[in-house]
């Protein structure tokens, strides 16, 4: 019984002929225009736009040829609907646009024998053989003869659509589809055309590939000899003269936001030719651009299958939402704001509370964050050794202050973030699993979260609840930035070049008083000693915070906005430039600096053993900690845009690393300490100023120097050195400097002058521009 067959009345030939006639108009406009585009001639953007691209294909120059949508719209007032036909059949649309550019096509320019490869050698030899002959010349699959791949770009103004809502509808058509890049196959030779040689007369055959299984030709076709003579010839491929196209094969998935209630994420098969290999990368997010089509299956997988067909998505468009820092496009507005960001006094200040400015407070836990985004200077050493720059920092505190959410701002900050929870990670999941490869059905590695934040940023949740199993999985990417794997025979070496940002929780989920430390954090010393920071962020009643705190986050739920703060707020596109510009110095440590650096160690090991002694000991001063100091002082060094690091560096560095470490302590210990107050952390970094002054000024007297002190009523001695006069005076900007440099506004600077003026301690001389102690007896 044979089916009916309907004839509809398609005429593809007034499509073929407008795009002929489309493309033929901008070939006649620039029939009269240079192509080298003279300098007094007015710029012809969108004629000329094509052609040139044509002419570079014509000489070897450029592969990909992009046909876009945006364009073809604003030219729409010739034919009607054409963006939309193409976007509903665009495969027919492909071969079209191909006959086109094949029949404009220009002569090459230039010699391009340089390029020449075994086909073209054929092809001109068979161009000879068929001047000489009589015979019908032999005509060549169009694949073989084209030095170009066509893709459409979809219109600016579509939707990306999640996976779950391509539907059957959507089959044959372009659409645009958001997701994350879980799978990346390797780029294998994919044939398009194949070639045979006969064994009798020696003439070439070429097969058309277009489908994923073909039957190959085994008897010879060539009419002038084999044929002819009535010889039977046999044909053998030939790999050299056949013609591959890249192709790999990537695995997609919708992302958290798109997954409704109850439901698990889905996937989709994306297949990625040409020039757009290698383009994608496991953790990218992408709006893929492509069209969706109907593939059946082969092998056992059909007999199982019947007459069930799978779908893929060929792709012609790929956009990176989150970019590499390198890959970044600074416009000249975005260099302008740059450099203007980069000129405020208060910049550290400004750009550590732009990071997630709903949430209160955590000032200092927002400044190593920022430093967290930033990172150190990666070394190679001359023997291979590496020493990281990435920056560790491990956020423990009570419930309810804030981790997860400046976890997950920062994943979505960091142009590679990858979140993940404790108790839903594996060791497996975390570094890599062996997998069988669906299309080559090898056993491959599918790398975990920490190798899709290579180059950016895990985020770890719930780091207490994880096995300890699981969490030694991490020792060697924390520190050594490498995963080894020794599975189902594959034993390699991944990059993880991550940073790791964990959060959690004490050993009672909140903070126990009356044990020590060490017991409320129960992590092991091998990973403790790995992060560069720990932060204990502690809830402690105190009415003042409590009150600043509910009217904080009341605000931001009336308004959807944080409240209004001292200075505007930084767009995260912005920062996310700034950081891309800063990551591009290698500041290095002057022999000053690097003196004062050993000092501080020396100290910190003294201090570290005396609290051992008094078992106050909570953490463990080695080696790594020089390292993290180093690593601080880096990413504040990049933040000033600067190829040196300063000594204002290492003492944020070491405040930072003081402020950590002073928030481990218990309430009876807090107690016993000074006011933390910001107006005495300004008296006190005064003071300490001071005190270098005058120990600097003590070193510089000369041996004959004398001081006879003060006389009975308080005056002065006249035998009193010039400069010994001047010890106890600082200049203002000095001191405005060190201070506004150590995360303080002017505002607060002044508000403490002020205060310790009226308190006697010390009193502004020679028109307010120094600053005197006032000594007492």
């Amino acid at each position: 019984m044979s089916l009916p067959v309907l004839l509809l009345d398609v005429d593809y030939n007034q499509e073929k002929d407008f795009l002929s006639t489309f493309e033929q108009d901008v070939a006649d406009g620039l029939a009269e225009i240079d192509l080298q585009d003279d300098g007094d001639m007015p710029a012809r953007t969108k004629s000329l736009k094509y052609m040139k691209q044509l002419q570079r294909v014509a000489n070897r120059e450029q592969e990909m040829l992009v046909v876009d949508l945006e364009d073809i719209s604003q030219h729409e007032r010739t034919v009607s609907e054409l963006v939309s036909r193409i976007r509903k059949n665009a495969r027919r649309y492909i071969s079209l646009f191909s006959e086109v550019v094949d029949a404009l096509m220009p002569e090459p320019t230039k010699d391009i024998s340089e390029h020449d490869e075994v086909i073209d050698v054929i092809l001109q030899q068979r161009r000879q053989q068929n001047e000489r002959s009589e015979a019908g010349q032999q005509q060549f699959p169009n694949h073989l003869l084209r030095r170009y791949n066509l893709y459409f770009q979809p219109l600016r103004s579509d939707i990306a659509m999640a996976v779950r809502d391509v539907k059957g509808a959507h089959l044959g058509h372009l659409i645009t589809v958001r997701g994350i890049v879980t799978r990346v196959s390797e780029v294998k030779p994919l044939l398009r055309v194949n070639a045979y040689t006969c064994d009798s007369c020696g003439s070439e055959t070429f097969q058309d590939i277009s489908r994923k299984e073909f039957q190959p030709i085994f008897d010879c076709q060539n009419e002038e000899s084999c044929k002819r003579n009535g010889i039977r010839g046999t044909l053998h491929m030939q790999t050299r003269a056949c013609r591959f196209s890249p192709f790999q094969e990537v695995r997609i998935q919708e992302m958290a936001d798109q997954v409704p209630v109850g439901h698990i994420p889905r996937s989709m098969t994306v297949h990625v030719h040409g020039s757009l290999t290698r383009h994608m990368n496991p953790g990218d997010i992408v709006h893929l651009g492509g069209i969706f089509l109907p593939i059946p299956y082969t092998g056992y997988q059909a007999i199982r299958a019947g007459l069930l067909t799978d779908t893929f998505l060929e792709v012609h468009h790929i956009h990176q939402l989150k970019k590499q820092y390198s890959a970044m496009e600074i416009t000249p507005e975005i260099s302008e704001q740059i450099d203007d960001l980069a000129r405020d006094p208060q910049l550290y200040t400004k750009l550590a509370q732009s990071i997630a400015p709903e949430i209160y407070g955590h000032i200092d836990v927002k400044k190593a964050l920022l430093l967290l985004l930033v990172g150190g200077v990666t070394k190679t050493m001359g023997d291979g050794m590496k020493i990281r720059g990435d920056l560790n920092i491990c956020l423990m505190g009570d419930p309810g202050v804030a981790k997860s959410q400046l976890l997950k701002y920062i994943s979505k900050v960091a142009p590679r973030g990858v979140y993940t929870t404790g108790r839903g990670s594996s060791g497996v999941g975390l570094t890599a699993a062996v997998m069988r490869d669906p299309v080559t059905d090898e056993m491959v590695l599918e790398g975990g979260a920490l190798v899709l934040a290579d180059n950016g940023i895990c985020c770890i949740d719930e780091f207490d609840k994880m096995e300890e199993s699981d969490r030694t999985a991490i020792h060697e990417v924390m520190e050594q930035q490498t995963i080894s794997i020794s599975k189902a025979g594959i034993s390699t070496t991944l990059n993880a070049r991550t940073s790791i940002l964990a959060a959690a929780n004490p050993l009672y989920g909140r903070y126990n008083p009356k044990i020590t430390p060490v017991e409320n954090i129960n992590l092991p010393a091998a990973l403790l000693s790995r992060f560069d920071l720990l932060f204990l962020i502690l809830d402690k009643p105190s009415r003042e915070d409590d009150e600043m705190l509910a009217n904080h986050v009341t605000y931001v739920h009336m308004h959807n906005t944080h409240p209004h703060l001292e200075f505007d707020v930084v767009d995260p596109t912005l920062i996310r430039h700034y950081i891309a510009r800063a990551r591009q110095f290698r500041p290095v440590v002057p022999a000053e600096v690097s003196n004062f650096i050993i000092e501080k160690y020396v100290t910190l090991r003294k201090e570290s053993k005396d609290d051992d002694a008094q078992k106050k000991s909570h953490t463990y001063t080695s080696a790594r900690t020089l390292l993290g100091v180093l690593r601080l002082a880096q990413a504040l060094a990049r933040l000033r845009f600067s190829d040196d690091v300063t000594r204002e560096d290492v003492e944020e560095a070491l405040r930072l690393m003081d402020c950590s470490k002073k928030s481990l302590h218990d309430d009876e210990e807090d107690a016993q300490h000074h006011d933390r107050s910001d107006v005495s952390k300004i008296f006190r970094l005064i003071k300490d100023m001071a005190k270098q002054a005058r120990g600097g000024k003590k070193g510089r007297r000369t041996r004959g120097s004398r001081r006879l002190g003060k006389g009975p009523g308080g005056e002065r001695d006249m035998d009193v050195d010039e400069e010994e006069d001047d010890a106890d005076e600082m200049s203002m900007v000095d001191i405005r400097s060190r201070i506004l440099s150590s995360g303080f506004t002017e505002a607060q600077l002044m508000e403490t002058i002020i205060e310790y003026e009226n308190l006697d301690i010390w009193m502004r001389v020679a028109n307010n521009s120094k600053l005197r102690f006032i000594e007492t007896d």
